[in-house]
């Protein structure tokens, strides 16, 4: 096995998320709402990725926002951390150290870790500490394919409503995307796309379809940016989002859909022949 998979590190957390990307709090909405308000109202656009990169984690994960302020935050640093691989699967959580590092008692800490497990991405066993989740090639590929039949949902609508502002829109996100690759910057290209298909499902019109995509949760994220990191991945994807977007403006559906269909699983292929992923998952140590 690959060693992005091997060992468990005992992770006490240096800074995983750079302050300018929080969210801003406001004082007059009630605190255990006031993050997702605040979520809710930020402007999607490219520079987004350069700020505030915690509203587009909460915008791609249904019912993940409106905790107490410093569990939301706890979340939002462990949730942005394991997306971007820097908590990889097997890292230990230590609470204690968690606890210390926010300044509060381990009750908020126990909080996010609860909605982390929740997630999928997080295992709390009994009387030991909790870790990041193992990954399983069926894991990926059942969350895989149930991305490729409703992104290409998404693309028909699209082509369908031909919304022409919205298309102009999505050539803006792809231009940050044009950049990231030209700096190979993985991480800003990673946010970027999850800003592009944001925007894209908001564009088709289809509000409950946004709901359904939003609702894959953090698992989804965490596999589409290790399938962006592989190497030879980004200029692949960016020349398939050219593509999709030529198709959109031309009307052209059965090319938008296969492009999509196509640029999804292309992602899955490219981790199942990475070898970074078991088939099964290994055996825990309480199982031995």
């Amino acid at each position: 096995m690959s060693e992005l998979f091997e060992g468990v590190s005992n992770v006490g957390f240096g800074s995983l998320v750079d302050p300018p990307h929080a969210l801003p709090m406001d004082p007059d909405v009630p605190s255990g709402q006031a993050r997702l308000a605040a979520t809710l109202r930020v402007k999607l656009e490219p520079s987004i990725v350069d700020h505030n990169r915690r509203a587009l984690l909460l915008l791609s994960i249904r019912d993940a926002g409106g905790r107490a302020p410093l569990a939301q935050e706890i979340f939002d640093e462990i949730a942005i951390a394991i997306v971007e691989g820097r908590l990889r699967p097997g890292d230990v959580l230590n609470s204690v150290d968690l606890a210390r590092r926010f300044g509060t008692s381990r009750t908020p800490v126990r909080e996010a870790l609860a909605e982390l497990e929740r997630q999928g991405t997080v295992v709390i066993p009994p009387r030991r500490r909790p870790y990041i989740a193992q990954l399983t090639l069926k894991q990926i590929k059942d969350v895989y394919d149930l991305r490729a039949s409703l992104n290409t949902l998404v693309s028909e609508l699209i082509v369908a409503r031909s919304p022409k502002e919205g298309i102009r829109e999505l050539w803006r996100w792809y231009e940050a995307l044009e950049e990231d690759v030209a700096g190979n910057k993985v991480d800003e290209y990673f946010w970027h796309n999850v800003g592009f298909r944001l925007v894209e499902a908001r564009v088709a019109g289809n509000e409950e379809l946004q709901k359904i995509l939003a609702s894959f949760g953090l698992r989804t994220l965490q596999f589409r940016h290790l399938s962006l990191s592989l190497p030879g991945r980004l200029q692949r994807s960016l020349e398939d989002h050219r593509r999709l977007l030529v198709a959109y403006d031309e009307g052209d559906a059965q090319t938008a859909v296969a492009t999509t269909r196509s640029l999804i699983m292309l992602g899955y292929r490219a981790i199942e022949q990475s070898g970074l992923v078991p088939i099964e998952p290994p055996i825990a140590e309480e199982d031995l």
